[in-house]
């Protein structure tokens, strides 16, 4: 059972990713059921595209295997076909995994109509859009060789809510890293994942060493 925590954290991240970047909106004239139910649209048509993607791929990996099994193809190209075939299979399982987690969202929606959870997420919001300088800032002084503007916009908010938990929140800094990885493993793919870790561990290192 989530924690109303992490409720409320997904919540803003959804809520988040409906809102423009370069827009400054009243919150309280937000509608938090709306942007949700914008958020779910956009992750059916995530996931529909992912789906369909995969299947153009699959079948073009099983005709590019039956064409070198009927050939004297070199081993060179058999290998080839099965990596391909190989890459298939590890995308398909991505977005099968993201439709599974994408199953609980009817929940989501449900729980959210409690007016602590919807309070606490709209209060994430409100903290990552109105200290976005500072808090992109931190998160840049961690990234190597990298900055945060050229990761998906997922990954970006994702790793915001990271900050504000860390930031605002007082929220330990186990916990409000473990709990991103958790959001990065439901909303981000595989290089997603890796980065927004790397990022993460990063940026917890630098918060407990101001402590200390």
């Amino acid at each position: 059972m989530m924690q109303p925590r992490s409720i409320a954290r997904e919540l803003a991240l959804l809520v988040l990713g409906q809102i423009p970047e370069d827009e400054i909106l009243d919150l309280h004239k937000l509608s938090l059921e709306t942007l949700i139910h914008k958020a779910l649209e956009s992750l059916m048509d995530h996931w529909r595209e992912g789906l369909d993607n995969c299947a153009e791929e699959l079948e073009r990996a099983q005709q590019n295997l039956l064409d070198s099994e009927l050939e004297d193809s070199h081993k060179s190209s058999i290998d080839k076909v099965r990596e391909h075939l190989h890459f298939c299979l590890v995308e398909a399982e991505n977005v099968l995994n993201g439709l599974s987690a994408s199953l609980e969202l009817p929940l989501l929606l449900a729980v959210s109509n409690d007016k602590e959870i919807q309070r606490s997420a709209l209060e994430r919001v409100s903290l990552v859009i109105q200290n976005r300088s500072t808090i992109d800032s931190r998160l840049d002084s961690v990234m190597e060789g990298w900055r945060l503007h050229r990761l998906p916009r997922i990954d970006r908010d994702i790793l915001r809510l990271a900050a504000v938990d860390l930031m605002n929140l007082g929220t330990p800094a186990a916990v409000a890293c473990n709990e991103a990885v958790d959001l990065a493993n439901r909303y981000s793919d595989q290089q997603g994942r890796r980065m927004i870790n790397g990022i993460l561990r990063r940026l917890q290192n630098a918060c407990l060493s101001k402590i200390a």
